[in-house]
């Protein structure tokens, strides 16, 4: 059976996750983000170590590519992308809003809506069904008390991740609006990083960026 290492630093908490097949075996979570640098690598070494897993066991790894945290971004898919150069392996991306939206998928909705906090009134969103086919892409979205009203008229919609916070201040009382304090993990990409790695849909090292959605501006650019 195929045994994956997950990786996740692309919002406030960051956790990594071993996993045998589609089922999670061992999960560690770090909740200082700006210690996910640090922590990351400390944290795999003792995954390996409390589960008897050796590394060289590892048959791919799965990383978060966002969107999320610029910084974060970049802290997960190097560090994956170094393990899978170094050991020879596969690389699975999986989007940020797709391992959220997993989080939550057995709730009773029509439609999931995950939702990432950009600051101010943006989101970084995307809508999946009850099965977790993608039914809106990845975006960037600017909330108002207008948000997702044709959606919530004919469809109960589960709204997650930190940026659900933001939305249910707009949208008090709304129905059909349902609210999850559900908060991902890399556990929650097992399911998905194993059926990605049975049917071989893998990320090259070489050119694999995070998905920023928006482009990172500096003042020192």
């Amino acid at each position: 059976m195929a045994i994956l290492l997950h990786i996740d630093t692309a919002v406030e908490t960051a956790s990594v996750c071993l996993s045998k097949g589609a089922e999670p075996v061992k999960l560690a979570v770090n909740n200082n983000q700006k210690d996910h640098a640090a922590w990351l690598h400390h944290a795999i070494r003792d995954l390996f170590q409390d589960t008897g897993i050796t590394i060289k066991d590892v048959n791919a790894i799965g990383v978060s590519i966002g969107p999320g945290s610029y910084t974060g971004l970049r802290v997960g898919l190097s560090a994956a992308k170094g393990l899978c150069y170094a050991l020879g392996i596969p690389l699975v991306t999986i989007v940020t809003l797709e391992i959220i939206a997993n989080a939550v998928k057995s709730k009773d909705a029509d439609i999931i809506c995950p939702l990432i906090d950009a600051r101010r009134m943006e989101v970084f969103t995307a809508l999946y069904d009850i099965s977790m086919t993608e039914i809106k892409k990845p975006c960037a979205m600017i909330i108002n008390e207008g948000s997702f009203s044709e959606l919530l008229a004919s469809n109960r919609v589960i709204f997650c991740g930190n940026g659900s916070k933001k939305l249910k201040t707009i949208l008090p009382g709304r129905e059909n609006a349902l609210y999850s304090n559900d908060e991902a993990t890399a556990a929650n990409m097992c399911q998905i990083g194993y059926q990605s790695f049975m049917e071989k849909r893998f990320s090259g090292l070489a050119y694999t960026e995070p998905l920023y959605i928006k482009e990172f501006y500096s003042q020192f650019r």
